[in-house]
């Protein structure tokens, strides 16, 4: 094995324990922080695939603005912010079981797929040219309608955070008219 396969092993595995952390611990703001370690470490594998563009895509989109998008959803809807028994739920041996299933199918189609390959030492597929003319021709469409969403759902974060929206004050109202 070389030293780029096993940094690659090693982010896998802090991409994969990091998950597991995600979905086990009972703090929400604490599984937000593991999810930002494993989009952090699936970076860091697409760095060692040599694959920058998309590390940094990773990085932006991935922890600069969906993470931060989650906290604020957390923030601004009052979310319990410690412990919470609420995020425990009864189905924790079937979900572990469908992750392992699942897991198992992935690494066994992987390993079938690329049974006799090795890790290229140069990722290839194109220039940074035509990966945007594809992004910005091609895909502009779902990307907006991802923003419009993304947005849709901050501004539904706000509105469900606010107190002062519906039946306290329209009673306020009415009773001084």
């Amino acid at each position: 094995m070389s030293g780029q396969e096993v940094v690659f092993a090693l982010l896998g595995v802090v991409a994969v324990g990091s998950g597991i952390m995600v979905v086990t611990t009972r703090q929400l703001v604490h599984a937000a922080l593991w999810l930002v370690v494993s989009f952090g470490a699936l970076a860091g594998g697409y760095l060692v695939l040599t694959a920058e563009f998309v590390a940094w895509v990773q990085v932006l989109i991935y922890v600069g603005a969906v993470v931060v998008l989650l906290l604020f959803g957390i923030m601004l809807t009052r979310a319990p912010i410690g412990e919470s028994a609420d995020l425990d739920s009864g189905n924790r041996w079937v979900a572990a079981g469908v992750a392992a299933a699942t897991a198992a199918v992935l690494v066994t189609v992987m390993a079938m797929g690329f049974r006799d390959e090795e890790m290229p030492l140069k990722a290839g597929g194109g220039s940074a040219d035509e990966l945007g003319a594809s992004v910005f021709r091609t895909w502009v469409l779902p990307f907006e309608v991802l923003s419009v969403l993304l947005l849709a759902s901050l501004v539904g974060a706000i509105v469900l955070s606010r107190t002062d929206i519906g039946s306290g004050a329209e009673t306020d109202e009415e009773g001084g008219a």
